[in-house]
Order: structure tokens, then sequence, then C-alpha cells
């Protein structure tokens, strides 16, 4: 294996086209998302006397966080370890994972989910009062704790609104896209451009003016035809890191959720999701023929890593050439009460749980890589940091264990709290950008993108699937030009930005490892035990670059 250092790929913007800003305002700290990351590193900054503004491309109570069936895992039982965790995180991983962030996420955990306790979070607790514990997939001890059943993200985010809504401190920009990075004379991060409807100039463009900006923007799962995510998941938070030279790693390793609902198919979008935790309580995934599958597949059988289920499910797929397969939880006690939002919604579909089968399939879920961080969630760019599913710790390494995601925003949001709290550079003013490459995708051209990644980078990949996918999103950023800027053309942009450098990745890494699985390279590799870095050159080409676990990339800033 010969360690790639540059992809020949079409030219991607390094600009998204837009107006001049029309509109300001200024704050010390600019976070831009608000699910659990985003909103987390809000109070947290406030806790250190700082001003806030919260950008969101939504209503700041409609964020990703909000849609997370699953709950959040932290060692509370006695009879459980953090060791225990943190080795059940690395399995998942598959050799990937940052060791000491995964130290970080195990020990640290349990601390920030009583925070978020105190900050009026409520979790189903015994008669007793002891809070629940269950088990999901790739956890050796029940360790994950929920709200409402299945409604964990909801409950979250109720809390973490209210209280972001009881501090004056903390200005709310919604229904706000954000655009591109701000920096001042000396490269640092001086605050974003942002498009907010119906502010400012015609189409709406403004500035947040701040010390230091945090992005919080959540996944990229809407480059697939089928995902979990909702639909302003479209790698805004990546994209515009990597524009502002940010390095972005572990990009190919996105994780497909083993159990969406299946719609048919024509369904494209947001996909229903169907918890693991339901296997966690007994439900079985079954063929057409009603066998248990996983029971020779994994010693864990049906409570496996995502990856390892997913992958089962596929093969099962491709063998009896059928587009689902199904789940039992006819078994399950309590089903009604203990996961209302999914039988209500398979109700909605005419299926009920309770005496039908469910028919399921993976679908894009989470993206285990993002913009590269330290342990203090700081990138490459000074005075740029990155929280949540847009950002790439080191914890999940190839594939992300079930229900650590909560956790790590919890986590690193406390962690960039801290920065934050330390001394921050001074107002500085934004400098002109520098003339370059700023050509915008035509939205119709969206289907063409979303078809080709999940034809041919979705769950099972090949070398020559990976080639020909890249070649039609090189055609694509060959084809940008003067379209008109509005949300759906930048949107669209940032989806090929991310599209084209997921690609790149998976192209390049030849075996099969966690969430990346090639056909053409069925095992994994020892000499691939490393991350790839991905930035974009001076001129919009991709730059990929391997590098060892344990060595950091973000220098001291």
């Amino acid at each position: 294996m010969s360690a790639p250092t540059a992809e020949r790929t079409a030219a991607l913007p390094l600009r998204l086209a837009a107006r001049p800003p029309g509109w300001d305002l200024s704050a010390d700290v600019c976070v831009v998302g608000s699910g659990v990351a985003g909103l987390c590193v809000a109070l947290h900054a406030r806790a250190a006397g700082l001003t806030v503004a919260v950008v969101t491309k939504v209503r700041v109570d409609d964020g990703s966080t909000r849609w997370a069936q699953g709950g959040i895992a932290a060692v509370l039982d006695p009879a459980d370890t953090p060791e225990a965790h943190a080795r059940d995180t690395e399995v998942a991983g598959v050799g990937l994972c940052e060791p000491q962030a995964v130290r970080a996420l195990v020990t640290e955990g349990p601390g920030r989910l009583r925070q978020l306790i105190d900050w009026g979070a409520g979790f189903d607790r015994d008669a007793s009062g002891r809070l629940l514990l269950t088990r999901e997939g790739g956890h050796s001890a029940d360790r994950i704790v929920h709200a409402g059943g299945d409604a964990t993200g909801a409950e979250v985010q109720r809390a973490l609104v209210s209280a972001i809504h009881a501090d004056p401190g903390i200005t709310l920009v919604e229904h706000a896209m954000v655009l591109d990075l701000l920096t001042d004379a000396t490269g640092r991060a001086a605050g974003v451009t942002l498009h907010v409807l119906g502010e400012g100039t015609e189409d709406g463009v403004g500035a947040v003016r701040a010390r230091a900006v945090v992005l919080a923007t959540g996944g990229m799962g809407q480059v697939y035809a089928a995902t979990t995510n909702p639909a302003v998941s479209t790698g805004d938070g990546v994209a515009l890191g990597l524009r502002a030279g940010a390095v972005a790693t572990d990009l190919e390793f996105v994780q497909f959720h083993p159990t969406a609902l299946y719609l048919g198919p024509g369904a494209r979008g947001q996909q229903p999701l169907v918890s693991e935790a339901l296997r966690g309580e007994g439900a079985i995934l079954r063929d057409g023929e009603g066998t248990a599958f996983m029971a020779g597949v994994h010693p864990l059988a049906d409570l496996a890593p995502r990856d390892v289920v997913a992958k089962a499910i596929t093969r099962v797929q491709l063998r009896d050439a059928v587009p689902h397969v199904w789940l039992d939880a006819r078994g399950v006690q309590g089903l009604t009460g203990r996961f209302p939002t999914i039988v209500a919604r398979c109700r909605a579909e005419g299926i009920d749980p309770v005496t039908d089968l469910i028919p399921v399939t993976p679908a894009a879920h989470y993206a285990s890589g993002g913009l590269v961080t330290d342990l203090s969630g700081r990138t490459t760019v000074p005075g740029l940091y990155a929280c949540g599913e847009v950002a790439c710790t080191g914890v999940h390494g190839a594939n992300r264990l079930a229900s650590n995601s909560l956790l790590e925003g919890l986590v690193f949001a406390a962690r960039i709290g801290q920065s934050l709290a330390g001394a921050l550079p001074p107002t500085a003013p934004a400098v002109p950008p520098e003339p370059s490459p700023s050509g915008l995708l035509d939205p119709a051209s969206r289907d063409v993108l979303t078809t080709a990644m999940s034809t041919a980078v979705g769950a099972l990949r090949s070398g020559a699937g990976l080639a020909a996918a890249g070649n039609r999103l090189d055609g694509l950023a060959c084809a940008l030009g003067d379209t008109r800027p509005a949300p759906d053309s930048w949107e669209a942009t940032d989806l090929l930005t991310v599209a084209r450098a997921l690609t790149a990745a998976a192209t390049a890494r030849e075996e099969t490892r966690g969430c990346h699985w090639r056909e053409d390279h069925p095992e994994t590799e020892e000499t691939w035990r490393m991350h790839l870095d991905v930035r974009l050159d001076e001129d919009g080409g991709l730059r990929l670059t391997a590098r060892p676990v344990g060595d950091p990339v973000v220098p001291a800033w």
C-alpha cells in the first residue's frame, strides 16, 4: 500500500458566490448549530461570561438532536467501568479510535450527563427513582439512559432550549444558513457570513462578527438519496471548513443505520428510524424465510456493532434480491409503552409492530469523520472550533458505537467551553476574501449527485463504482457556473464538496474497515490503520494525506 498524497479531481469552490453582507451583529462567540453540541457550547461559553450568538438553519428547537431515538451511553452502574466502555468503543472503531479522546469520553461522560440533568433533562427511572439503564448494539453492559422510551433526543433538545431561552446573553439567529468563514489579517476566524430569509439585502446575506467560531452543524446524510438525517443535514459545516482551509479526516466512514423503516422503492430524503434499542429489548432480524440470520454472524447476534449488522442485512438483500429484511418485535414486552414513537410511525404506514413484522433496510445515518479537532475542539484553522457530528475528535474511529454521539457532544462541548474561557484575543476586523473559484451547482443536479452517492458510495463499495461516482461528481464540478445565489444552490454546492471529498477518501482506502466496505478489498489491512486527512488546495483541488493513529494534526493556536 502506498499512502495517497493527492487526488486528481475537478476544482471545487473556495467561496460560495453571494452578495456582500448587508447587515451584521457581534458576539464574543458565534455558535453555528442548535443541537446538543451547539447549545451545550453556548451554555458553557455563557458560564465563562462570554456573549454568544447561536446561528441555526431552522428553529432553535428543531435541530438534529431531537430526532435521536437512542439514548446516551455513560458508566453509571457500579458493576460497569470506564475501561469496559472504552474497550467497546475501540472494538467498534476497528483500530482507528484515538485513545486519549476515547478516555476523555468515557471518564468525563457521567459527569456531563449529570450536568444535563441539572439543566433540566428528565430521563426514564424505575420505581425507586434510579435511572433505567439499557443496552444497545456493541455494548457489553447496560449503560444507556433514555427519555420517554424512544424520545431521548426530543427531551434533551427541550431542556437545552429552555436553558438557552432563559439566558439574555444568548442571541438567536434562526432560519439562517451559514455560508463562509470570515478571517482577520492573521488568518484567524473572525466570524461567519450567513443568509437569513427576509433580512438585509435582497438575498438576505449578513455577518456575525466574533472572537471565536464554533461549528456544530451536524451531519451530511442528505448527500445520499435515503438517510435518517433531517433535510437540513447537507454538510454545510464540513464544506465551510474545507473552503476555509481546515483539514477533515475519516470522511469515508459513513455509518448506515441497519434499520430504517422501508417505505418503498421510490422513497428519498429522510427515512424513519427504527431504533436498535428495539433489538436491545429482544427484537430479532429475519430474512424472507423467517430465519434469524444474525445468530451465525457475530457473538452478539442482533446486538452486534452497527457496521456488522448493516453488512449482514445488505448481504441478505443481495443474496435474495430483495429491498428489505424484517424486524420481528412481536416478542418485545410493553412494546407500545416502551417505544411509542416507533409504534406510531409504523402504524402511520399501515404496519402494527405488535402483530406485524417491520420491513427495514440500512440508510445513511452518521458521519464518523469530519473536521479534525484536538481534545479541546480546535480545528487546524485558528479561532475555529468544531463539535458534534461535524467534528472528528477521534472518538468513533471507523464506526461509531451506539449512543456515543450525544455523549460526545456533551463532553467535547464542555472542553470547548473550557478553552473559550481562557484568553480569547480582542476582536479584530475581518479582511475581504481573496478572489477565488466560487461557482455554484444548479439545484436541479442534486438528484444526480445523491443517486451517484447511494449507488456507488453507500453501504457496499467497489473500485469501479467509486471511480464512476468520482467521474460523475467531477462532471458536476466542471459545470459549476453562474447559478443564482440562493439557499438551494448553496446547499447543492456544499453537498458536492462533501460528496467529492468523501468519494476521494473512499476510493483511496483500499480495504474494508468499520463502516467502509470495499467488495474488491474485503480484508482489514494493518497497513491501512491510519487516518486519511483531506483538504482543499489553493486551486480548489483535493489533497489527501495518510496519518498514523496517535499523530496530532492540529497545531497549537
